[in-house]
């Protein structure tokens, strides 16, 4: 890592982190701590001393060996900074990484939020976890509905085939609140949302085309509650919806297997968003709807 991601970790309050659990599907989560929580001892190496919460669907994966996907992110500055790589130890404090592969993203899409910490990381405990899937319930329907911002894990097969994994991605997705639309197919909630111009790196959508899962995380900035979410994911290239919706260059379906969520599971409240530069360019399912 060059010394300024490393920096930029070290700076951060949280740690957005993408992996897999025992049956290959990813899953995004976030874990939390003060600034300095996250250390890279060289710059082959990033070491987390935190883990998710209770009822957090990758607590359990999190083990020497495991692929993983982390992503730094500075809300109020729009920085970001991405890492895959191998867990090489892991205890009940938290994790350490070897690195694969470390690279700066742009700040686009990002909604500018400033973070304050509400109570001590280890202060008492969220409520339960509360299944969610794979027909979501109202209000995990609604958070997801007036959203501006969510993450997203995805899985690298190995190049040999199979169903080994090579690595695991998480990234960051930022639009206008209401750009992800809620629908409701066969019994389950399907998420659709527009894909802007990016960094063109393809990470996420060519890690899709090989291994159509993806995690999805959703965070209630004001209180602090987290919706965790599992499923299968298709990229659109085309149609008359992407036609009209402005500024997409593809749309992701998501179609929800099972999730969580977790009432007041984070230590940190965010101060309303100042939306990023970029949005004014693009559109909404409203115009979509108007045609």
């Amino acid at each position: 890592m060059p010394d300024q991601h490393r920096e930029l970790f070290a700076q951060l309050p949280f740690l957005l982190v993408g992996a897999l659990d025992a049956e290959r599907r990813p899953w995004a989560s976030i874990v939390v701590g003060p600034p300095g929580f996250i250390s890279s001892p060289d710059p082959r190496t990033l070491a987390v001393n935190a883990r998710p919460g209770a009822g957090d669907a990758l607590g359990p994966h999190l083990v020497a060996g495991a692929p993983v996907g982390l992503l730094g992110i500075q809300l109020e500055t729009r920085r970001r900074n991405r890492m895959n790589g191998t867990i090489t130890a892991a205890d009940e404090r938290g994790f350490v990484v070897e690195v694969g592969q470390s690279f700066g993203n742009c700040a686009q899409y990002i909604q500018a939020r400033e973070p304050e910490l509400v109570r001590a990381p280890e202060a008492a405990a969220a409520p339960p976890a509360r299944a969610e899937g794979p027909a979501l319930s109202a209000g995990a329907a609604a958070l997801i509905r007036r959203t501006d911002t969510f993450f997203i894990a995805t899985a690298a097969p190995a190049a040999r085939g199979g169903d080994a994994i090579e690595g695991a991605d998480v990234s960051h997705r930022g639009g206008k609140p209401g750009f992800v639309r809620v629908t409701e197919e066969d019994g389950h909630t399907v998420l659709t949302s527009p894909d802007f111009t990016g960094n063109f790196a393809f990470n996420t959508l060519g890690n899709l085309a090989l291994c159509p899962r993806a995690g999805v995380l959703f965070v209630d900035f004001a209180s602090g509650g987290v919706l965790s979410l599992t499923g299968e994911a298709e990229v659109l290239w085309d149609g008359p919806e992407l036609s009209a919706f402005a500024g997409a260059q593809r749309l992701l379906r998501f179609h929800v297997a099972e999730g969580a969520w977790r009432e007041d599971a984070l230590p940190l409240r965010w101060s309303a968003p100042v939306p990023a530069p970029q949005l004014a360019a693009t559109g909404s399912w409203e115009d979509v709807a108007r045609g």
